[in-house]
């Protein structure tokens, strides 16, 4: 996981997502020059938590006359607003802090190229650009950003390029990407600001709208503790009691970024900006996905959704066995990124193929290929690893509740690393041994010694007292923002918690020479997450309640839904969490293929909602974990760990998993 940050500052100018609205926002901006907002440093302390490998800053300085002045580093320079004065329009400080994973040889960011072009970048990419076993997947983006072409009809409009280059634009590269990812790039040729996060928002991208209070434009993927506050009278102790998000980032210093490609484009501001009495008006354009496959995964429209008495007569149109897992979905963008082709006719331990449905092997398939993509050691930068013993080695684990989700994920990360290393199942508990999710987790890890018992499994416990939440739940309360939910609250503790992986490993549970009860700090620094599992198999409650109340098309409405908002309600929370002790979620679920695999599955194969909590809900991952071999999970309920966090009315619990 990496951090990223963009400061675009400059008296005269202003910074605005529309013309109509940037107008309306500069009529309010005061340049005092004291800005009241976010420092460079705060920025800086903030993002090394996330990528404590390295920390590098680059400074641009725009002047009237259209050359560009630079420096690089982090030190000295303060918040360096560029003025009129000296013949500044506008100041870019780029900050890169860096978690390296991939690639031969490290790698620290920002980069800057030979033409001057600048990228931080957050992401993984597992297709649509080649990446080698041994490069590092911003080197290689990087590369692919300064082949586009810097024609400026591209910085205003997504369409073909009239210059007799060819060259593909910035928004065509970044759709073809598979894989999370947020970043900011800077093209010196076309002297255009290109930023934006994936879209399903898996890496978290917040922006600072210029204000009275501070006409900054700041990109940032983690708001500093000192400016991670809401201004609104309506909250109390800046938390809204009402679980309803849609609109608690309205009074917020920070948002979160929509998900899309966006530009500035800087070049002859004093010719192209609008000018007003209160500065220079620069316009924030926003870019069309420009892939075709990818808008349809926006876009969520599954195939079948309403079964008819031919589809669902045969066999309860859910029951078509298979005697082996079909493989052959395998596409050849992945084989081209170094995935072995998995042949799974010949492994024993998922081929229980009398009691699983052909779309569950498709699933079960999709899925293993996708946790395959995400844990391969050859992409994972081995500097750290090297100094471990073997029975040291746990480069991944997974945040485990022992529920159908999380031993699916783990039964599948088995299969895709060596044997030899051990799996951190990182556990997080508010009652001890007497929590659901305890309980539940513990026959799990029986479970997966049963299937694999050569492995090695470290249940890894977590416990922490109500009483001892308050230091935990103020910092937490920074990260989670712009959300200011009480659920946002109890989810992101947990998860910062989990994600720590400090806890306690007992011995005799998982079967080591040392059978007695120690603590136990994992140091992996990939975490596999099960996130996208309910939304896209109808894993809530109110999947259930849209169903019996319209039915078939009220089901996969809500679930697109879901879809669809994940990224503000979900993803860019958890991002924030996770990475805040500088490691790395992966989410197995929401890789490209496997949304698209889910989808051209008819939805009454996806969940049964007629059948019992535990049978019906989740129905296809339920299959696919008989093939997987963990059956005490096909029938396990969803858990809640209460965590008693009071807001202002004294209601509680609230639900900590949803």
């Amino acid at each position: 996981m990496c951090g990223i940050s963009l400061v675009l500052s400059g008296d005269p100018l202003v910074a605005a997502p529309a013309a109509a609205s940037a107008a309306a926002a500069a009529a309010e901006i005061r340049h005092s020059g004291e800005g009241r907002g976010v420092s460079a440093d705060e920025l800086k302390e903030a993002l090394r938590r996330r990528g404590p490998d390295s920390l590098g800053c680059v400074r641009r300085r725009l002047c009237s006359d259209g050359t560009v002045l630079g420096a690089d580093g982090c030190d000295g320079g303060g918040e360096g607003k560029a003025g009129v004065g000296d013949g500044g329009v506008a100041e870019l400080l780029f900050i890169g802090a860096t978690l390296h994973l991939r690639g031969a040889e490290p790698v620290a960011q920002p980069l800057v190229s030979p033409s001057g072009s600048i990228l931080v970048y957050n992401g993984e990419i597992y297709g649509g650009i080649e990446v080698a076993d041994d490069e590092n997947d911003t080197q290689a983006l990087f590369s692919s950003l300064e082949s586009c072409c810097s024609c400026e009809c591209h910085a205003s409009r997504d369409k073909a390029c009239s210059c007799a280059s060819g060259g593909k634009s910035v928004p065509q590269i970044l759709s073809t990407i598979k894989g999370p990812w947020a970043l900011i790039y800077w093209q010196m040729d076309s002297n255009t600001i290109w930023f934006g996060r994936d879209a399903f928002g898996r890496r978290s991208l917040l922006v600072h709208w210029p204000t009275s209070d501070d006409s900054r434009f700041i990109l940032s993927s983690v708001a500093p503790p000192s400016f991670a506050i809401n201004n609104s009278d309506a909250t109390v102790n800046g938390f809204v009691p009402d679980p309803d998000i849609s609109d608690c980032t309205k009074a917020s210093y920070w948002e979160e970024l929509p998900c899309g490609v966006y530009s500035i484009h800087m070049k002859n501001i004093r010719e192209n900006g609008t000018c007003a009495k209160e500065g220079w008006i620069v316009e924030v354009n926003t870019h069309e996905w420009m892939d075709s496959s990818l808008n349809k995964l926006i876009q969520w429209e599954r195939k079948l959704t309403v079964p008819t008495i031919e589809k669902s007569s045969i066999d309860g149109g859910n029951h078509h066995l298979s005697q082996n897992f079909v493989s052959s979905g395998e596409s050849e963008e992945n084989n081209k990124n170094g995935v072995m082709k998995i042949d799974l006719l010949l492994d024993s331990s998922l081929c229980s193929a009398n009691c699983i449905t052909q779309s569950a092997n498709k699933v079960l398939v999709a899925l293993r290929e996708s946790v395959m993509l995400r844990t391969k050691m050859n992409t994972l930068f081995q500097g750290g690893l090297n100094n471990l013993r073997d029975k040291e080695l746990a480069p991944i684990a997974v945040l485990f509740s022992g529920g159908l989700d999380s031993m699916i994920l783990a039964a599948l990360l088995d299969q895709c690393i060596d044997p030899k290393w051990t799996i951190d199942l990182l556990n997080v508990s508010f009652d001890g041994q007497l929590a659901p999710d305890r309980i539940s987790a513990i026959a799990g890890l029986r479970e997966l010694q049963r299937i694999s018992p050569l492995r090695r499994w470290h249940l890894v416990e977590i416990d922490t007292a109500l009483t001892d939440l308050k230091g935990e739940s103020e910092h937490v309360m920074s990260l989670i923002r712009p959300s200011n939910t009480y659920m946002d609250l109890n989810i992101g503790i947990a998860l910062w918690l989990a994600t720590g992986g400090d806890g306690w490993v007992d011995g005799s549970a998982c079967l080591m020479q040392d059978g007695s009860r120690h603590k136990y700090k994992s140091k992996s620094r990939v975490l596999i997450v099960g996130s996208g599992a309910d939304e896209q198999c109808a894993g809530y409650g109110r999947h259930r309640t849209k169903y019996r109340l319209g039915g078939w098309n009220a089901l996969n409405e809500e679930m697109r839904l879901d879809v669809q908002r994940i990224w503000k309600r979900n993803m860019g929370r958890d991002d924030r969490c996770i990475s805040d002790h500088g490691k790395e979620a992966r989410f197995p679920f929401l890789d490209e293929n496997v949304i698209k695999t889910l989808l051209d599955i008819p939805l009454w194969e996806i969940a049964k909602l007629d059948e019992p909590v535990g049978k019906g809900d989740k129905k296809i991952l339920r299959e696919g974990c008989k093939a997987a071999g963990t059956t005490r999970s096909c029938s396990s309920t969803k858990a809640s760990n209460p965590v008693w966090l009071k807001n202002s009315k004294g209601v509680e619990p609230q639900e900590l998993w949803e």
